[in-house]
């Protein structure tokens, strides 16, 4: 049990590292001018989202492996309340995921459309859904 713990917070780790980071690298991009600086982008966009897509897959994998040990051991544990906004937060992550990867196609055809204020404010958004999570897994407040 321990061990899926440990193997789930790894894989929030690397997913969080590009949930936060890839917003920052599509500011960069929005602001660069010169072409050779916006392909260099476009690459490490590409493959941080790819890396992104790696963590997130592998924290459901333990996620849910953890929640199926921990539902055998405790029959009310999908009745918390915490539990249950953590998963909707959860979800609200993975959309945010896809708004990036839509993004990060935008920027990969030249389509800006997105001012680099409005991706600085969007690039925040990670790291409140964190700030309620880890609040929510500590502290059990329902």
């Amino acid at each position: 049990m321990l061990w899926l713990k440990a193997f789930h917070i790894f894989a929030v780790v690397s997913w969080f590292a590009g949930l936060l980071y890839l917003p920052r690298l599509l500011v960069y991009h929005a602001e660069a001018t010169e072409p050779v600086v916006r392909e260099r982008f476009k690459i490490m966009e590409r493959r941080l989202l790819a890396m992104t897509r790696i963590g997130s897959t592998l924290t459901v994998v333990f996620g849910v492996a953890t929640l199926i040990w921990l539902a055998h051991v405790n029959q009310g544990y999908f009745r918390q309340g915490w539990l249950i906004v953590k998963l909707v937060l959860v979800g609200g992550l993975f959309w945010y995921q896809a708004i990036l990867a839509r993004l990060v196609g935008q920027f990969a055809r030249d389509e800006i459309t997105r001012s680099s204020r409005w991706l600085r404010i969007f690039n925040e958004v990670p790291a409140l859904i964190l700030i309620a999570i880890v609040i929510l897994v500590v502290v059990k407040p329902f």
